[in-house]
């Protein structure tokens, strides 16, 4: 059995230590992938926007079909009870989770009645400000709102992500940069991905083919506020790899430079230091 690090999940009322078993054979989302998640940060004793992240569970259980059974403010309140069960300077993943159960009218579609919830709470330490990631240009594509559930944050998403990251390790690189059907950038396997250029922030303009990530919105709108201009555009391959600075947002690391990009070395940059430092500030600010 792997094993992992200190977890608690939620389930069926009760909180139990450790990795449950949880879904059997014929489980509908053990062969047809009928699950979505979140995912959410506690650290510092803060969890940002935790209360968009528990609205967006909801959204994406209903989007493949599944009935949500639980309120945003009540995933928000079990997860500070979640996060009392760790000591006071552990840096949390939160990831609410829905999934199928039984099979609906057809074998291939789920049974909304059959939704059940869990909420995962587990130590995954933050990465340090320092570190930088290189990422290689993926010859994977993010699918469209027409070819998959791209309007959820749905499991069936991931494998995709999944070869397109081992393709790039395999070649030496952190991380991959996807392209949409149409070959502009998407972001990157696990992230949204952002630009600076003469000054002024890109960043790839949400066309349905990525998640329009919490954490993105959220740093889009505090640089905006300190005065710095964001732009949301369709950008090439070319455009990331010639720009004067690259870095990404996500929920696992908030944010993180770009450091090489394909033979391209690039330095960490005064605007995603600025933006990490907006974020934290944000974070501390109180706001769920």
């Amino acid at each position: 059995m792997a094993a992992h690090s200190e977890t608690w999940t939620f389930v069926d009322g009760l909180w139990i230590d450790g990795n449950p078993g949880l879904t059997g054979p014929r489980s509908h989302s053990f062969w047809q992938a009928s699950s979505v998640f979140d995912g959410a940060r506690h650290f510092e004793g803060v969890m940002p926007d935790m209360a968009l992240h528990a609205a967006r569970v909801n959204r994406s259980a209903r989007a493949i079909g599944l009935d949500p059974t639980m309120e945003a403010g009540e995933i928000v309140e079990l997860t500070r009870e979640g996060a009392r069960k760790f000591g006071p300077d552990a840096q949390l993943y939160v990831r609410p989770m829905y999934w199928a159960e039984g099979d609906g009218p057809s074998a291939i579609m789920p049974d909304p009645n059959s939704t059940r919830f869990c909420l995962c709470l587990y130590a995954a330490p933050l990465p340090p400000p320092t570190a930088g990631i290189s990422v290689t240009l993926s010859k994977y594509r993010r699918p469209s709102l027409e070819t998959a559930p791209t309007d959820a944050k749905a499991g069936c998403l991931y494998p995709n992500s999944a070869r397109a990251l081992r393709d790039a390790r395999a070649r030496g690189f952190d991380n991959a940069l996807m392209l949409d059907m149409v070959g502009n950038v998407a972001e990157t396997a696990s992230s949204n991905v952002f630009m600076v250029r003469d000054g002024v922030v890109m960043t790839p303009i949400p066309n349905g083919t990525f998640l329009n990530g919490i954490t993105r919105q959220r740093m889009i709108g505090l640089l905006r506020e300190s005065g710095q201009e964001v732009v949301e555009a369709s950008l090439t391959f070319e455009d990331v790899h010639g720009a004067d600075e690259v870095f990404i947002s996500g929920n696992y690391p908030k944010t993180m430079p770009v450091v090489r990009i394909e033979d391209r070395d690039l330095q960490p940059g005064p605007v995603g230091r600025k933006a990490r430092e907006l974020y934290w500030a944000f974070a501390h600010d109180g706001v769920a």
